[in-house]
């Protein structure tokens, strides 16, 4: 039987199935280690928008603030804070927050998203950050160039989505659930993307953050 190709190395050959309790297809690539949904499963454009809109997430919210500093916390450890740091918070959503936190510790941050926020972007810039957007690509390969294309040489690029670990958990993951959720990061496509984008890895946690320095 013929996959459609992993939509980041574009692997053909080494792609199998992986099961799970939702009613959409998602295969795994032997490449890359990337999960993903099968393209034909994906939400349109109208119903992803609409999906997003249902999200309550703002500045406001205890909970959400505590999330976005699993990222926050390493990363303002790994900036150099100099006259003027400028970042960039990529697929921000309907309710801007990292953008805040940022603005709020001496960093100027401009938002972007391709749905809330889709304004003209200001590049180079020290650090991008996307949070909770990884997953949500229908072209990583793509994305992560622009991302890096982005970044000044040493900047850094923060990326927390959740990453799948064995067929037999994804099965009943609940990062699947979200039909919004079309790529999933495993631990080995750190050292691809690494490879790949001219990127070093300088700071992981065991299960979302990564953050990528610029060669």
């Amino acid at each position: 039987m013929t996959y459609p190709p992993c939509p980041l190395c574009h692997e053909t050959e080494q792609i199998s199935v992986l099961d799970s309790a939702m009613p959409r297809r998602y295969l795994a690539c032997g490449q890359c280690y990337l999960a993903y949904m099968h393209p034909d499963d994906y939400l349109s454009a109208d119903e992803e928008k609409a999906y997003y809109a249902t999200h309550e997430n703002s500045i406001d919210d205890e909970g959400y603030v505590g999330f976005l500093n699993i990222l926050l916390a390493p990363l303002l450890d790994l900036i150099e804070q100099k006259e003027k740091t400028i970042a960039l918070d990529y697929g921000c959503g309907p309710g801007p927050t990292l953008s805040v936190l940022l603005e709020q510790n001496g960093i100027h941050c401009d938002n972007y998203d391709p749905f809330f926020f889709p304004k003209a972007l200001s590049p180079p810039y020290d650090v991008i950050t996307a949070t909770e957007c990884f997953e949500h690509f229908h072209h990583p390969e793509d994305e992560l160039k622009k991302l890096v294309s982005m970044l000044k040489p040493g900047g850094l690029l923060a990326l927390m989505t959740s990453r799948w670990s064995n067929a037999e958990k994804f099965m009943h993951w609940h990062y699947n659930r979200d039909p919004t959720h079309v790529i999933f990061m495993h631990e080995k496509t750190i050292n691809y993307i690494e490879d790949r984008f001219g990127l070093s890895c300088i700071c992981k946690d065991e299960k979302r953050v990564v953050i990528f320095k610029r060669k």
